[in-house]
């Protein structure tokens, strides 16, 4: 049986104490808990891709940025890849990667796909949720280079501990569902005020959007604070699988062809994946 949560009133605020098996923290009085989610020690990960099919297109680069508390100096892994397919022009206006670059200093995609999932399956073991901008592009384009160049998948490295994901895509759109306007990660920068520098880069994207992450715990903290992230984890398929419903129907009434996958965080593999 799990001990319960319990919120102490601190000052004029609520500060949460969320109860957890891996991460136990003693306080002063002789209770065991772990501050709420948002405040806590948070990952996130990012890609810089050829493209935006999931199922043809291949990471060229990506970031995984660790940071224990707010306002800490995030840790930053990177990893370079030479996809071994042309990177068109298209994709290196956008980061900037050119094909002669990633070439001349970019890896091989074996060693570089085993390393990152390794990396994100540590976070994992150690409970330390992992903040993914669009989860279901980056997460499922993982996990095909894991089965294109190691006959493997993403959800194998978490079979003993599961990855534990916070969208802030999702997170905003559910609880302020009636905002109008775009959501990428620029425009959730803008509107939680949360500085982008680099944008494009993996490792600058990624920082980006673990804190906007917690700004959105902060400006929600009324409706997220009593949710671990496992429970949040939960949470957020059943949103995106909402949000995604809700976009089909547009697209049915604007006459758009485009199908809305309702997985998250990582789409089903297809049968003939490439």
């Amino acid at each position: 049986m799990s001990p319960p949560r319990v919120v102490r009133k601190q000052g004029g605020y609520h500060r949460c104490v969320q109860w957890t098996e891996r991460q136990l923290l003693v306080v002063s009085e002789g209770l065991v808990g772990m501050t709420c989610w948002y405040e806590g020690p948070l990952a996130a990960f990012d890609t810089e891709t050829t493209g935006v099919d999931v199922e043809t297109d291949r990471i060229v680069s990506a970031a995984l940025v660790v940071q224990d508390a707010p306002g800490g100096r995030p840790r930053v892994t990177r990893w370079l890849v030479n996809p071994g397919v042309p990177v068109p022009a298209a994709a290196t206006e956008v980061h900037g990667l050119t094909q002669e670059h990633l070439q001349r200093n970019g890896r091989w995609p074996a060693p570089v796909m085993y390393e990152v999932a390794q990396a994100l399956a540590e976070q994992a073991a150690v409970g330390r949720p992992v903040v993914v901008m669009n989860a279901p592009f980056d997460l499922t384009l993982l996990d095909r280079e894991l089965r294109r160049h190691r006959a493997s998948s993403l959800s194998r490295w978490f079979e003993r501990s599961p990855l534990l994901v916070l969208d802030p895509r999702v997170l905003d759109k559910h609880l302020d569902r009636y905002r109008k306007g775009r959501r990428t990660l620029a425009d959730l920068c803008a509107q939680y005020e949360v500085e982008l520098e680099e944008a494009h880069d993996a490792a600058a994207d990624a920082v980006a959007a673990l804190e906007v992450t917690r700004a959105v715990g902060r400006r929600f903290a009324a409706r997220l604070e009593r949710l671990s992230p496992g429970e949040l984890h939960t949470l957020q398929a059943v949103w995106h699988a909402a949000q995604a419903r809700g976009l089909q129907a547009w697209f049915a009434r604007t006459g758009t062809e485009e199908i809305v996958d309702p997985a998250w965080p990582l789409r089903p593999d297809l049968p003939a994946a490439a």
